[in-house]
C-alpha cells in the first residue's frame, strides 16, 4: 500500500493531522497537472495553478462526510473530476453578464490584428462530457484524466483498470465523438 493510499485510510477513519500530511504528498503532482491544464486555458484565464490545486483539494478533503478512495489512483481521479468543476464553474461565472461576458479590457498597443486560437469552450464541453457519460462513464473518465490531469494513455489505463490499448481506442472514439459533438453545438449557436 503506498503511503498516499495510507493516509487516505486515515482521513476516513477521521484523523485530523492526515489531509496535511496527504497535501504535502500530492502537492507538487496537482501544482504540476493544474499548471499544464491551465497552459491550454484561453487567454485571460484569472485562476492560477495553485489556486485551482487548493480549491480542488479543500473540496476533496475537506467535506462533512467522509470520502472514501480505494487508492492513489482512484484520488487522482476524483482530483480530476473536482479541477474539471471549478473550471467550468469559472468559466459560467465568466460567461455571465454581470461579469462582462467574456469581454475583457484591452490596452490600445496589445490589440492584435491576426486572428485569434480558437479553443474549445469548457460549458459545451462540460455539457458534452455530461451527455456521454449516460451511455459510456468509462471513456468520461479517461477524458478526464487525459484532459484535465495531464496524464498519458498508460498512467490513465492503470487508474481506470484496462489496459492500455483500450485505453487507446477509448480516447479514440471519445475524442471523435467530442468533436462531433461540441461541431453540433457550435451550429446550433450560430
Amino acid at each position: 500500500m503506498s503511503d498516499v493510499t495510507q493516509i487516505l485510510s486515515q482521513i476516513e477513519s477521521g484523523e485530523p493531522s492526515s489531509a496535511g500530511q496527504l497535501l504535502q504528498l500530492v502537492y507538487d503532482e496537482l501544482r504540476q497537472l493544474a499548471a499544464a491544464r491551465l497552459a491550454v486555458e484561453k487567454p485571460g484565464q484569472t485562476l492560477q495553478a495553485t489556486a485551482l490545486v487548493h480549491e480542488a483539494f479543500l473540496r476533496l478533503v475537506n467535506v462533512k462526510q467522509a470520502q472514501h478512495w480505494h487508492s492513489r489512483g482512484h484520488f487522482f481521479g476524483a482530483a480530476a473530476e473536482a479541477m474539471r468543476r471549478i473550471l467550468v464553474e469559472n468559466a459560467r461565472r465568466r460567461r455571465q453578464l454581470k461579469h462582462g461576458a467574456g469581454l475583457q479590457r484591452t490596452a490600445f498597443e496589445e490589440v492584435s490584428i491576426e486572428a485569434q486560437e480558437v479553443q474549445e469552450d469548457l460549458v459545451d464541453l462540460d455539457a458534452a462530457l455530461t451527455k456521454l457519460a449516460v451511455t459510456d462513464p468509462v471513456s468520461v473518465r479517461l477524458i478526464q484524466l487525459r484532459y484535465f490531469v495531464g496524464l498519458t494513455i498508460p498512467e490513465a489505463a492503470e487508474i481506470l483498470g484496462i489496459s492500455p490499448r483500450t485505453a487507446d481506442r477509448l480516447w479514440a472514439y471519445s475524442r471523435a465523438w467530442l468533436h462531433r459533438e461540441m461541431l453540433g453545438s457550435q451550429d446550433s449557436d450560430e
